[in-house]
């Protein structure tokens, strides 16, 4: 076990120590998402309790987890802070990188290859600081996590924004950027608006083709996007404790999906049991001791609209298996109005890939159920007629499935198994396609399925199911399967019908695994060396951002005003870009080119405003840059929306915008850019985004008297000579506003 039982004790004894105290400043019973933020308060409780949504809270953090593609600027900010070594436990883990392509074999061979150099300066600084580190092949982050590190009652910070997914085992787990890990790693607390708490009341069963990752897939549908921005979502109820342990966990995974900062379940008997199944008994022994301070106090279930600020009820017994897409995680189907909604708005049916796997849907439950549909279908004489790829979540999870037969199954109807990492989920997949431009549709059991997130194509259509449906639908060939009641024709001709699918909670002869790929930091650090070449495309020491000058800021030009969604996808993408995550400069040339210009309809189209021409977005950056012009980008609603990368912050920061502007933020990202240095703010009127005009000259005014809750003006120049000021808003602290005025949160570390 890589947990110390000592650590876990001392975090039970605060919770509880906490809640007690809590209890008496509420005056009232408490809900689990109390109990655990009051135990986790970096200070003592206050005398009155906190306002949610409202007063910013300093937070103890217990662990912190990197992935590789985030650990590598989250490791370069980490160098420059004057730490030995890290303040609390944290992790590397190595999945983001590898290319999924022809197989595992080759796959991974060719990303230790090509990332040679990433992998050893991630290896040799964990090392040095005290840090855990996971090699390529040892599986997904969250999966990871799960099996080795998450237990609840544990707060966590994780530098991907599906850190999430351990809310499956009771704690609070929050995505965040790498800046918030450096804080952290250097024994700052994190600070946090206090989240608003939404209460989902989970009732009745789940049966036949319906599984946990419906519920989400509905609940998305439900809330949209951005409908759990500020809220902690807190599940409970009978329909709670009859779902598996990883299921919760594919649930808490995509609370992501509506912006929720995190999701938890109260600890209960599934918890316990796979705790117990992945070496962790002594663990489950010591939440049993502790049970009554890891679930809410039971008038809360008793009267929930009084203890939460909203509050929903879903009944699992009425839920059919959903089908989420195109572009966006919240358009929400039934597969039962699927064929209807398909053809009404003119979307490929046929179903060109099916995909398993990723961090949502990795587990031994979810490969088993697709197993067994994939076994049931051979002896039925069925074959894969899509393209079919299988990619485990974790070096334990592909052994043991190996061991079972499970990938057996897919391999014998046509299914390739890919490495354990993430792979297409996050447009790691070299897809061989006839023409990259033609419309085509493809299901995954992934999270997110934004326009050229998975393959770089914007003519494919991404849907999102549970594994299990996208098994079947591969089965069929087409989107339109409704496996509950449609029937497929099989080599003999014959319409055979797809059986409920079936499968283990935990493996029946429990997990095993020759290499877990997991390497220990070395007691003794001495001679540890950590080279960056100054002339690699791949890794870049970082320069500390300039700090405010003490003026307002004068003269900005536009950079670009963004329409409709706008995602860290957007700002800064993934796929090949994924390769210069550790070099500053080279990744910069990526900035909002996904982002639509307002003005011409194009991506990474965008007017320079002194020389009249049309260029990228980065191009036009850096001339401003470069002729000491500051500059504006101005986007719409929930800006900012997936992703924790913080390169989406750091690249526009490094390319001279001083402001990004926009209608809402998605919560990540307006902490990454408060971390970076910049002004993130909004309009007090949404509708002023409508006022900004392409040769606008801006001046940003009242920046000497800038503190919490008080108003900034922007000025705006219009080309034909008249100005109108614009009101606008902001949610900064008095730390992060010292945060701007040092020109950045590290470097405001590093000058206390």
């Amino acid at each position: 076990m890589l947990l110390k039982l000592e650590n876990i004790a001392a975090i039970y004894q605060k919770i509880s120590a906490s809640t007690d105290k809590a209890r008496k400043i509420f005056n009232r019973p408490l809900t689990l998402t109390e109990k655990l933020l009051y135990g986790h308060l970096f200070d003592a409780v206050p005398d009155e309790p906190y306002r949610r949504g409202v007063d910013y809270v300093n937070f103890q953090i217990d662990r912190v987890a990197m992935q590789d593609a985030t650990a590598q600027m989250a490791l370069l900010q980490f160098m420059t802070a004057g730490r030995l070594s890290s303040a609390v436990p944290a992790t590397v883990h190595c999945d983001h990188l590898i290319l999924a392509k022809e197989g595992v074999s080759h796959d991974l061979s060719a990303a230790l290859s090509q990332n040679e150099e990433v992998y050893n300066f991630l290896q040799s600084v964990s090392a040095k600081y005290g840090i855990g580190f996971w090699k390529p092949g040892a599986g997904i982050i969250h999966q990871v996590v799960f099996e080795n590190y998450a237990f609840p009652g544990q707060m966590m910070i994780g530098t991907d924004s599906h850190t999430p997914n351990a809310g499956g085992l009771g704690m609070l787990a929050i995505g965040v950027g790498g800046a918030d890990a450096v804080d952290v790693m250097s024994g700052i607390p994190l600070e946090l608006k206090m989240p608003k708490i939404m209460g989902i009341e989970l009732k009745g069963k789940l049966s036949g083709w319906v599984s946990p990752k419906d519920i989400i897939l509905f609940l998305s549908g439900l809330l949209t996007v951005k409908g759990g921005t500020g809220f902690i979502i807190e599940y409970f109820g009978e329909g709670a404790e009859s779902l598996s342990c990883t299921g919760k966990g594919t649930i808490c995974n995509m609370g992501a999906e509506v912006g929720a900062t995190c999701s938890v379940f109260p600890y209960d008997a599934s918890m316990k049991r796979y705790l117990e199944a992945t070496g962790r008994k002594v663990v489950a022994g010591k939440a049993d001791e502790y049970a009554s301070f890891l679930k809410a106090d039971p008038e809360v279930a008793a009267d929930p609209g009084k203890y939460y600020d909203h509050f929903i009820t879903i009944n699992l017994s009425d839920l059919e298996p959903y089908v989420n897409g195109p572009f966006t995680p919240d358009l929400a189907n039934p597969v039962s109005a699927l064929p209807a909604f398909l053809k009404e708005n003119n979307y490929p049916d046929t179903l060109e890939v099916g995909l398993i796997g990723s961090c949502t849907n990795s587990s031994y439950e979810d490969l088993s159920r697709a197993a067994f549909i994939a076994r049931q279908a051979k002896a039925k004489k069925l074959n894969v007629r899509s393209g079919f790829i299988i990619t485990p979540g974790s070096e334990q999870i592909r052994f043991t499935a190996e061991r079972d037969g499970l990938l057996d199954a897919f391999d014998e109807i046509g299914g390739v198994i890919m490495a354990n990492a993430c792979g297409p989920c996050i447009g790691q997949w070299s897809r061989k396609m006839d023409d990259p431009e033609r419309r085509n549709s493809i299901v995954t059991s992934f999270n997110r399925n934004f326009a050229k997130r998975n393959d770089g194509n914007a003519g494919t259509h991404a849907f999102v199911a549970s594994p299990e449906m996208v098994t079947a639908m591969a089965l069929a060939g087409r989107l339109s399967f409704n496996p509950v009641k449609d029937t497929i024709m099989n080599a003999d001709g014959v319409a055979v019908k797809l059986d409920e699918p079936q499968g283990y909670e935990l493996p029946p002869r429990g997990f095993d695994v020759k290499d877990t790929g997991f390497l220990a930091p070395p007691e003794n650090k001495e001679g540890i060396s950590i080279a960056v070449n100054p002339g690699s495309s791949r890794l870049q020491l970082l320069e500390p951002f300039d700090a405010w000058d003490g003026n307002d800021i004068k003269g900005m030009r536009l950079l670009i005003k963004a329409k409709g969604k706008c995602t860290t996808d957007h700002i800064s993408m993934a796929g090949p870009w994924l390769k210069y995550r550790g070099h500053l400069d080279k990744i910069s040339d990526n900035l909002l080119m996904g982002a639509v210009n307002a003005y011409n309809g194009k991506t990474n189209s965008v007017k320079n405003a002194i020389t009249g021409e049309y260029s990228e977005v980065s191009k036009t950056a850096r001339y401003y840059k470069a002729s000491s012009i500051p500059s504006l980008v101005v986007g719409d609603e929930n800006y900012g929306e997936g992703s924790s990368r913080e390169h989406a912050a750091m690249e526009p920061r490094y390319l001279g915008v001083r402001v990004v502007l926009v209608r809402s933020f998605a919560r990540i990202h307006e902490t990454n850019l408060k971390k970076q240095g910049m002004l993130a703010l909004t309009f007090a009127n949404p509708a002023d985004y409508d006022n900004i005009l392409e040769n606008d000259t801006f001046d940003l005014e009242g920046l000497d008297a800038f503190a919490p809750g008080r108003h900034l003006t922007l000025t705006v120049h219009h080309a034909g000579g008249s100005s109108e000021e614009i009101r606008l808003n902001h949610t900064y602290s008095d730390l992060q506003i010292r945060w701007f005025k040092a020109g950045s949160a590290l470097n405001s570390m590093k000058n206390n």
